[in-house]
């Protein structure tokens, strides 16, 4: 059974912490936290593993097969650099890192050490992402045409990046999941409306060589809550909310057809589908529980895992290229490949 250590016992790392101690293919052997309060919380939860405020007397443990880290992004690429260095497994929280290049330096080593390197894109292991990305897969939509994705709710400020880093990126890893295109520019805008803060509302557009087009929607200070993207395609039009515990996937035979024949010369005739709506079933299993019992899996079987560190490291270079577009105005800005 593979042995965990989790550093970062703040927001997420509970919920990680608690995912490898109930899966029943891993061992939590140990937690860790810089602030002492949360490591005796840790201590009160999890009384059988070894609990600390160093990281580092964390890694030199031999027990120890794998790392989770859920710390701030600007610590990402130090500690899981120390854990591949250390000979672990690494499973590290979104994004993988600050930078391209320190992303690229992470899957440099993690390919030279044979240890798996994965990032935790949580919501590409949820059963509606899963589901619609079965059914985009099987062709039910036809030819994708478009993603339109909102993501917005009141708070949580963070402090060391801005809204497009924190919220932009699940949609980002949640696009990169589903359809097999990859963006080449986009186009940022924001604003920031809190003194001395970042952006905290923000519109990307991403442009593809096809016709496809993404837009993302994110806002930490909107009244309400909602997490809700379209996907359209020639066929069918497929709405993923995942706030809708009844529904959270359906697919609407709905769409519009161009007539052919000597008349369209003169007149382009357009005509309007509507078909029914149906809901698929869908895995309610815990999104995380899904990635942390595939993260075991991927260990034991020496195989890369579905948000490896080649897709982290394309999200952040869209983070970055918005990050750019959002400096200059929105002008848009080429994202880099390999």
């Amino acid at each position: 059974m593979i042995g965990v250590g989790v550093i970062g016992f703040g927001y997420w790392g509970p919920n990680l912490a608690r995912n490898f101690h109930e899966s029943g293919v891993s061992r939590l052997l140990r937690v860790c936290d810089l602030s002492k309060d949360r490591a005796d919380l840790a201590t009160r939860r999890y009384p059988t593993a070894r609990v600390s405020t160093d990281p580092h007397d964390l890694l030199r443990d031999p027990q120890i097969d794998a790392v989770a880290i859920a710390t701030p992004v600007s610590t990402h690429y130090e500690l899981a650099m120390a854990a591949l260095d250390a000979g672990k497994h690494v499973l590290v929280e979104k994004p993988i890192a600050a930078s391209s290049e320190q992303a690229i330096r992470l899957i440099d080593k993690a390919a030279g050490k044979r240890l798996v390197l994965m990032v935790d894109h949580t919501f590409v292991y949820s059963g509606a992402v899963r589901k619609s990305r079965d059914l985009i897969d099987s062709g039910q939509l036809g030819t994708p045409l478009y993603f339109d994705s909102q993501r917005i709710n009141l708070g949580l400020f963070q402090h060391d990046v801005n809204v497009v880093w924190d919220l932009a990126v699940h949609d980002l890893s949640i696009l990169d999941s589903l359809i097999k295109l990859r963006p080449v520019r986009v186009s940022a805008s924001g604003a920031r409306h809190m003194l001395g803060q970042q952006e905290n509302i923000a519109f990307l557009t991403l442009f593809f060589d096809s016709s496809f087009i993404a837009h993302i929607n994110v806002n930490w200070l909107a009244p309400v809550k909602i997490r809700r993207s379209i996907i359209g395609g020639t066929e069918k039009m497929l709405v993923y909310d995942d706030l809708d515990v009844a529904e959270p996937v359906r697919i609407y035979d709905k769409g519009l057809q161009i007539k052919s024949g000597q008349e369209a010369v003169y007149e382009m005739l357009i005509s309007y589908r509507w078909g029914d709506m149906w809901a698929p079933r869908v895995d309610r299993s815990e999104p995380l529980a899904v990635e942390t019992r595939h993260f075991v899996d991927c260990i034991n079987r020496s195989v890369d895992p579905q948000t490896d560190g080649k897709a982290g490291l394309r999200v952040v270079r869209a983070l970055e290229a918005a990050s750019k577009s959002l400096a200059d105005g929105g002008r848009p800005v080429q994202i880099q490949s390999d």
